[in-house]
């Protein structure tokens, strides 16, 4: 059935037409493209990378960038295809959010005219695929503690490290790598094939079964001069990366917490139990699905908040702090009682709970975890750095 969205408080009445059109077409691809085709991804833990033209002919790769074939939408825009994508599963919305806000964000921002005009189409178009290589199998919540080093040679660079952790790693044509210079941390272009440059998947997922995840590895990797991103000098690039990327994060939650909530309640009004009654006329049921819906639209209350925010340049890291650890939060706890709602069957893959619950404990580490954020906030309020 199509999905008929989540909307108790009346929220769609805040979206201009362009951004309900822009939803609606994600949400279409959603229930016609990737609905019939995730329940065997997860199980093969297999990235249906077959849907990788059909997004990017709708834009949805570097969404709300500018330039080089780009869709140029709004942030509230890009949010709502993020919201919708993630509906369908985490690992889809992962896969865009990393080619758009940690792949073409940088290449955008900081890199060089030739660095763009090579890179951004063909990433825009889907002929090209991206990863980010900043976290490290020592330093993960502490990049200012990374060990890969990039060395100055002649007209060059070497480059020796490790990363991990690195959304479509093996599948990419080209790695935004994160090093440590003399002069400071550094981005470098890295593409694929180049000596000393290794990829190799990572295993025995549990979580996000359908996206890539890898390791990689740089043994005296040379690059040219021309690799590195002129624009980007110190952890300030980087962490700007995630910024971006922790805001698709911060809308994607919410339709992974609506699929749940939707699944459940769909489900209570056909259970039957006690007096051939449905279980959703129970009080306990409806309690469930009462926090569920309030939290849900608190989320979209935040996330649409914090999109307006952004498109007017008034948008902080701390904010964002705020809306991915309040939003991943409460789409852990609708799977959760949605999880509960279902019984027995709740844990079987011919619902999607289960695979949204087992994705949200992905994406509540990633891109900066709980706790990190948590101090964010903190540092925010009170002007102290409780980090150390």
């Amino acid at each position: 059935m199509p999905f008929r969205g989540v909307d108790y408080l009346l929220i769609d009445s805040q979206f201009s037409e362009q951004e309900l059109m822009v939803r609606q077409t994600a949400r279409r691809f959603v229930d016609e493209r990737v609905a019939p085709v995730l329940r065997d991804s997860f199980r093969d833990a297999r990235f249906p990378k077959e849907l990788i033209p059909e997004m990017a002919e709708m834009g949805f790769l570097g969404a709300n960038l500018t330039g080089y074939g780009c869709a140029g939408m709004s942030n509230v825009e890009y949010g709502l295809v993020m919201q919708e994508l993630e509906r369908g599963d985490s690992g889809l919305r992962s896969f865009v959010s990393v080619q758009g806000a940690l792949v073409m964000y940088p290449l955008h921002a900081y890199g060089s005219e030739e660095q763009k005009s090579r890179w951004l189409p063909l990433l825009q178009s889907g002929q090209a695929i991206g990863c980010f290589g900043l976290t490290e199998p020592d330093f993960g919540s502490n990049p200012a503690g990374m060990r890969t080093r990039a060395v100055r040679d002649g007209d060059g660079w070497v480059l020796n490290g490790e990363k991990t952790w690195i959304t479509n790693g093996s599948v990419a044509d080209v790695a935004v790598v994160w090093a440590r210079a003399d002069e400071g941390i550094r981005g470098f272009v890295v593409e694929r094939g180049t000596p000393g440059f290794t990829a190799s998947d990572i295993h025995g997922k549990w979580s996000m079964r359908a996206s890539v995840t890898s390791s990689l590895s740089m043994v005296d990797c040379r690059v040219p001069d021309s690799a590195m991103l002129p624009g980007a000098k110190g952890l300030k690039g980087p962490l700007s990366c995630l910024s971006q990327a922790r805001f698709g994060i911060g809308w994607g939650v919410v339709g992974a917490a609506m699929d749940c909530y939707e699944t459940a309640r769909a489900y209570t009004t056909l259970r039957k139990q006690f007096d051939d009654r449905p279980i959703a006329s129970h009080q306990l049921v409806q309690a469930k699905l009462a926090d569920m819906i309030t939290e849900i639209t608190k989320a979209q209350l935040l996330a649409l908040h914090c999109g307006r925010l952004k498109d007017a340049g008034k948008l902080d890291p701390a904010h964002i702090s705020m809306l991915k650890r309040n939003n991943v939060a409460i789409a852990l706890d609708c799977a959760r009682a949605s999880r509960d709602l279902l019984g027995a069957n709740g844990i079987t893959d011919e619902y999607p709970i289960m695979r949204h619950l087992c994705n949200l404990e992905t994406v509540k580490t990633y891109e900066g975890t709980d706790h990190i954020h948590a101090l964010v906030i903190g540092e925010r309020v009170t002007g102290i750095a409780a980090y150390k």
